[in-house]
């Protein structure tokens, strides 16, 4: 067993700072990297040492796994943790730290090709034995051939890239005149995203549900899951709103979905932290998507209602460690939910929106956690992913954890940037969310309700703020004898007081 003294930390933004966060309370030092935009970042300005890497861009910085291994190197470090995103998932990565002695947390180059790549993934679980959605048998590059496994399945279908993820190389179809154009269009932004642009095709499930299973599992072949996470509130396949338990869960199907998220990660030996990603239809059968070797964005909530710190079971796994606890151990308490704050605009196509935070008050209060990377003064860069935070609330139940995030969100306000708050808001208020009836088609069946312009709450907000200040200048002149503001010396002009006390 290895005693971790060093980790640093190969990403940036929040998850950055959420590592260095549980590494302080391990007493582990933590190393920043950072690019030429964010010198001024929170998880540079939190961790004990930073080192510069590179420009802007991704791939002149985050990206560069040279430079991370040598500034690794050179600093001493005994391990790297890769967050989510950028590296997290690059096997080359992992096998670079294994060659120079550095504990890569996460599992092995080998574990994250074999489930890296959706169609290998897809192969290892049927062997397994765990039920995968209808689809082809290794990639389409014969638009001939498409065609033809299309009429077997039957639309309509999904193309999807083999690499990677985040709804990049995806495409719907609906009718047969439409397969070529999206085959082409699927390959070619699976190729500009990932360099790699082999595809597949699966029979599209109608209403699916999107759930999740996190599992740990040490190199002593102990494997747990920690329950599930409902992922369904989605946009262009990218998750808005993250919840546990799901709605949608019955205690069996829990539990037959929990054994095979377990037999997955047994399966291919897996290590530390990852999640087992199913589809669920309306009839409540599951089928395997795919397995994220990483932690996810959504872990915080997961960690509310177990009560486990996962950064720290990643690194205690990665040192050596056991399991220190035995799935039927595990208990769900209360209700969790995550909702991920964007600098963007909902009224202008979700556009990212750049710039300087001018003012930010972030809820508090009993079953509130807000994980997030940017403050007063700093400059939101437009370079990477425009998510800024993520409000995490817990609650005794749905109902109060529903409240309470309707609560945070109302508190959580920021200036100078638009932000995803209002649009989020409105779904805490949509029925269907309330009523735990919904699936990844959320947001198009609610899209009136969503983007609808009513904004009662802003516009008594702003009211709010001009009475304020309309009762100000009047104190200024009743009270304090002020009259005129110069602007040319940036003062109020003051003239005799006429009022007695």
């Amino acid at each position: 067993m290895r005693k971790i003294k060093k980790i640093l930390v190969a990403n940036r933004g929040e998850i950055a700072v959420r590592i260095m966060r549980t590494c302080r309370e391990m007493d582990i030092e933590t190393v920043a990297v950072y690019s030429e935009a964010d010198r001024l970042s929170l998880h540079v300005r939190y961790a004990h040492e930073a080192y510069y890497i590179g420009k802007a861009p991704s791939s002149e910085s985050y990206l560069n796994i040279e430079k991370i291994i040598e500034v690794a190197r050179n600093c001493q470090a005994d391990a790297i943790h890769p967050g989510y995103g950028f590296l997290s998932e690059n096997a080359t990565f992992a096998r670079r730290c294994r060659e120079e002695g550095i504990i890569f947390i996460g599992p092995s180059p080998e574990v994250i090709v074999q489930m890296g790549n959706k169609i290998k993934a897809r192969e290892t679980m049927q062997k397994a034995g765990i039920p995968v959605v209808p689809g082809t048998e290794g990639s389409i590059s014969d638009e001939v051939r498409a065609l033809e496994e299309i009429q077997k399945i039957g639309l309509p279908v999904m193309i999807k890239a083999a690499a990677g993820g985040g709804g990049k190389g995806m495409r719907l179809v609906h009718r047969e005149k439409e397969v070529l154009t999206a085959l082409r269009a699927a390959r070619s932004e699976a190729q500009s995203a990932f360099g790699d642009g082999s595809v597949y095709i699966e029979k599209y499930i109608t209403s699916p549900h999107h759930i999740e299973f996190q599992i740990l599992a040490d190199e002593y072949g102990n494997t747990v899951h920690l329950f599930e996470r409902e992922c369904s509130i989605q946009r262009r396949h990218q998750k808005m709103i993250e919840e546990t338990p799901s709605p949608l869960m019955t205690p069996q199907l829990r539990r037959q979905m929990g054994e095979a998220a377990v037999e997955a990660a047994k399966t291919v030996r897996y290590t530390g932290a990852g999640t087992i990603e199913f589809l669920v239809d309306n009839n409540l059968n599951y089928y395997f998507l795919e397995m994220n070797t990483r932690l996810q964005v959504e872990h915080p909530i997961t960690e509310r209602v177990t009560g486990i710190d996962l950064v720290k079971q990643q690194i205690l796994v990665a040192q050596g460690e056991k399991l220190p606890f035995a799935q039927e151990e595990l208990v769900q308490q209360g209700h969790a939910i995550e909702c991920r704050i964007y600098a963007e605009d909902p009224d202008n196509n979700f556009m990212p929106s750049a710039g300087k935070i001018c003012k930010i008050t972030e809820p508090l209060g009993f079953g509130v956690r807000t994980d997030g990377y940017v403050y007063e003064g700093y400059e939101i860069p437009i370079y990477y992913d425009s998510m800024i935070s993520k409000l995490i609330v817990w609650g005794n139940t749905r109902d109060e954890a529903i409240k309470r995030m309707k609560r945070a969100l109302y508190e959580y306000k920021i200036t100078g940037v638009k932000t995803s708050i209002k649009y989020l808001e409105k779904i805490m208020n949509c029925p269907d969310f309330i009523e735990g009836k919904y699936d990844t088609h959320f947001v198009e069946k609610n899209r009136n309700t969503l983007t609808g312009t009513a904004r009662c709450n802003d516009d008594c907000e702003d009211m709010v703020i001009i009475s304020a200040y309309i009762d100000y200048l009047d104190k200024l002149s009743r009270v304090y004898g002020y009259k005129e503001f110069v602007p040319a010396q940036n003062r109020w002009k003051k003239t005799p007081l006429t009022h007695h006390f």
